[in-house]
């Protein structure tokens, strides 16, 4: 089977140059270029708009953190019948931040140096896009006995309602590979994650006289103690294949005060918050907001003037690969037949729309290209030999189990 860099480049180039970020034109645009591509290859594809009211309306629905007011849907099938392999990839990406922080000052323009391309959503996850669709190509003279399907979905990076969708919409399949960043490594399991916000009351005053008022961020200092705490507590004795720290929780965002002299009154601090496995969102929750409840009641400013915690964003499930499920195996043996390492399975601390295909039933695993250290980054990249290497292993995949 012959994996074309040369294709794959080109392909690459066209996709980052499409600015897909979530809720954007783009990420309209960019799913119309996967379903003339994937139709350029002779599959089957099938490209539908997302019934955004009715997903939303879903007791399942996942969440969104942008406004999207049109998204669409692609899947491609090399044949009739249930595909007995799955191949998922994510086409949105994150904002590149300021243009001029890039060291091309283009992050939509692919750039190669040093054997890696660089450019926004080359490691998370065009890069593991092209590589699917060089698979793709690999086997399209083979003579397969099942089909194989290629799932190209908007909205992973904010909840997930593209792959929802899609499994809505009854595209299913006997076992999926997500082709996210993984170090040559094999994710067999997904922490999940929520998004916290915070609310925290002061009383202003004059800067001079700080002592006459109480300042949101020193009350805030409190509640960020007590997270840390309850972050500790939560990650002891992880189960395997988890390493240490598997739910974190992070604040991410911190908005306070209007004025430099004036106390601040007022704070909102906004975060994510590790869900384990087996754990409930409800069940999460409460614990998150117990905590917070707990330093609170302790405190004398926040007992009078308590904190609101609410629960917008994403929401995203733990997920994993069922015990003594072999496809974690086969994807380690189509990786070796790639000529690669064999790769160990492993947890991850983030979430992605692996929980998705469990919750449906479908044994599901993440292989791809790229650092996840490198995704959401400046100047971020991916080594052209692990795309390369790991459309070999998709090729081999397909092969092992449709012919």
């Amino acid at each position: 089977m012959d994996i074309d860099v040369d294709l794959i480049r080109r392909d690459l180039a066209q996709l980052v140059n499409i600015p897909s970020t979530g809720g954007s034109d783009a990420e309209v645009a960019v799913q119309r270029w996967c379903a003339a591509t994937l139709t350029g290859l002779g599959l089957d594809v099938d490209q539908w708009r997302l019934d955004l009211d009715a997903l939303r309306a879903d007791p399942e629905y996942p969440g969104e953190e942008v406004e999207r007011a049109e998204a669409w849907g692609v899947v491609g099938t090399s044949g009739e019948g249930t595909p007995a392999l799955i191949l998922n990839g994510h086409v949105d990406v994150v904002p590149p931040g300021e243009p001029d922080s890039w060291t091309n000052s283009d992050p939509w323009h692919v750039r190669e140096v040093d054997d890696r391309w660089f450019g926004r959503g080359v490691c998370d996850m065009k890069g593991g896009v092209v590589a699917i669709i060089a698979a793709a190509r690999a086997v399209s003279d083979l003579e397969l006995s099942r089909p194989f399907a290629v799932h190209s979905v908007v909205g992973e990076e904010d909840g997930g309602i593209g792959t929802f969708g899609t499994l809505r919409r009854g595209h299913t399949g006997d076992a999926c590979i997500i082709a996210e960043p993984t170090a040559g490594r094999v994710v067999a399991a997904n922490a999940g994650s929520l998004t916290f916000r915070i609310e925290v009351q002061g009383r202003s005053t004059h800067g001079s006289m700080r002592a006459t008022g109480h300042s949101a961020i020193s009350a805030f200092e409190v509640i960020h103690a007590a997270l840390a705490e309850l972050e500790d507590v939560r990650n002891q004795a992880p189960p395997e294949p988890f390493g240490s720290l598997p739910w974190p929780i992070s604040v991410g965002i911190v908005c306070a005060g209007d004025w430099a002299s004036t106390v601040p009154d007022r704070l909102v601090a906004e975060g994510r918050y590790g869900v384990m496995p087996g754990e409930s969102f409800a069940d999460a929750e409460a614990a998150f907001e117990q905590a917070v409840q707990r330093v609170a009641e302790a405190d004398t400013w926040l007992a009078e003037h308590p904190p609101v915690v609410t629960w917008p964003g994403g929401r995203f499930a733990a997920g994993r690969l069922p015990q003594g499920e072999p496809f974690g195996d086969q994807v380690a043996t189509a990786v070796v037949s790639a000529g690669q390492p064999l790769p160990d399975l492993v947890g991850a601390p983030y979430g992605s729309d692996l929980r998705q295909y469990a919750t449906a039933g479908i044994p599901t695993v993440q292989y791809g290209p790229g650092d996840i250290a490198d995704a959401h980054a400046v100047d971020e990249s991916v080594s052209i030999a692990e795309v390369v290497a790991c459309a070999t292993a998709y090729a081999e995949l397909i092969v092992a189990r449709c012919r």
